[in-house]
């Protein structure tokens, strides 16, 4: 195997990976539980933003190493984190990549429910579309262009707002949001109720 590992997690490929038919064998994952080996009770999580940053987890605050640490630790015994896909090279070429990223998976699954809940229909669409654009110049390397300027003062602007707290239940696996709340909520349960005293 070749192995790539950083502060978000681990990647790896070549070897019996390169074909895309073949489970990887059990020795891929180097940090993350199987599912099926991971703990049989689930673990809840909460985590804090402010302005779209993870600034706290389970009441702490924390500085974002130590949150990601952290995270990778407690997905990790709950087997959340682990990916295999095929990705699109930047010199045209399909690559198989095995992905171990606890941390990474639980901070996108809080962070994107916390602009469901407080960005606007119209920005949250605009938004969700430009940050795969926004994602494609990063992997290129696309950093110091007047593209990426213009979506950086863009995409903080979508920020603003996005900041309060969002529990997430971690079960053999598998990363659910289970409770998100914020100042800045767009969510009015006057409006959204379904109960008997609306018929």
């Amino acid at each position: 195997y070749s192995i790539d590992q950083n502060l978000w997690g681990t990647s790896i490929e070549s070897g019996v990976l390169e074909n895309p038919w073949t489970e990887p064998p059990p020795d891929t994952y180097r940090s993350i539980l199987a599912p099926e080996r991971a703990r049989s009770q689930a673990g809840y999580v909460t985590v804090v933003f402010a302005r779209g940053v993870p600034v706290g987890l389970n009441g702490r605050r924390m500085s974002p190493v130590a949150l990601v640490e952290r995270l990778n630790a407690l997905g990790a015994i709950h087997g959340v984190g682990r990916s295999d896909m095929i990705e699109s090279r930047v010199v045209g070429i399909k690559s198989r990549e095995v992905y171990e990223a606890p941390a990474g998976t639980i901070l996108l699954e809080a962070h994107e429910e916390l602009e469901r809940l407080t960005l606007d229909r119209e920005l949250l669409r605009v938004k969700q579309h430009l940050a795969v654009t926004y994602a494609h110049l990063i992997y290129s390397g696309l950093w110091f262009t007047p593209l990426k300027r213009a979506l950086d003062a863009f995409m903080h602007e979508t920020q603003r707002r996005v900041s309060g707290t969002v529990r997430l239940k971690l079960f053999r696996g598998t990363c659910r949001v289970v409770g998100r709340k914020s100042p800045h909520s767009l969510y009015r349960e006057r409006l959204a109720t379904y109960s008997a005293k609306d018929q």
